[in-house]
């Protein structure tokens, strides 16, 4: 059972209505690739994918009897994922902090945006990885989510550095051979 909070009370939950302004949450890093990548979904979102399914929603109730048109149901659920999707990427990119690694100056330190020659200290493999906001990740274009193991153990290094990560298959060690903020 809930009890009520004085109303001099310093409770740390917001109002109804939500954060607002000021509010405890903090900004989300994104590159600026990643950012106009999200703008770029948004809009298509808004402008093709959205209309289309208006028209398709449109055309399928033309077809009468709503409660057995499977036609409908299909393009009402395409509908609600459509909207939840925008209502995502607008939060998200009304909660970004989006930072162009170009305009980076961290001193050879390895920081979020960076770009980072890594040689593993077993097999002697050399990889390079972007370390880019969770939305951004592709490990096919070897760009790295900020909060993955190897990005943790990476951030704060110098070129030299030894960064030990904890993966599933046990620690390993890569040597930090270059950082670059491109």
């Amino acid at each position: 059972m809930e009890r009520a909070q004085p109303a001099n009370s310093r409770h740390p939950l917001p109002r109804e209505g939500g954060w607002g302004k000021g509010s405890l949450m903090s900004k989300v890093p994104i590159t600026k690739a990643g950012a106009e990548m999200l703008r770029q979904e948004l809009h298509r979102l808004k402008t093709v994918d959205r209309p289309n399914v208006v028209n398709a929603i449109a055309e399928a109730r033309a077809h009468g009897d709503l409660s057995e048109n499977a036609e409908y149901a299909a393009a009402r659920e395409r509908q609600s994922f459509i909207e939840g999707r925008i209502q995502e990427i607008e939060g998200k990119l009304g909660n970004a902090q989006i930072i162009d690694p170009k305009l980076l100056d961290a001193d050879g330190r390895c920081v979020f945006g960076a770009t980072v020659d890594l040689e593993d200290q077993a097999s002697g493999t050399q990889v390079t990885y972007q370390i880019v906001g969770d939305d951004e990740a592709d490990l096919k274009n070897n760009k790295i989510s900020i909060s993955s193991p190897i990005a943790r153990a990476l951030i704060g290094k110098y070129a030299g550095d030894i960064a030990e990560v904890k993966a599933p298959g046990g620690t390993r060690e890569y040597e930090v051979l270059d950082v670059r903020y491109v």
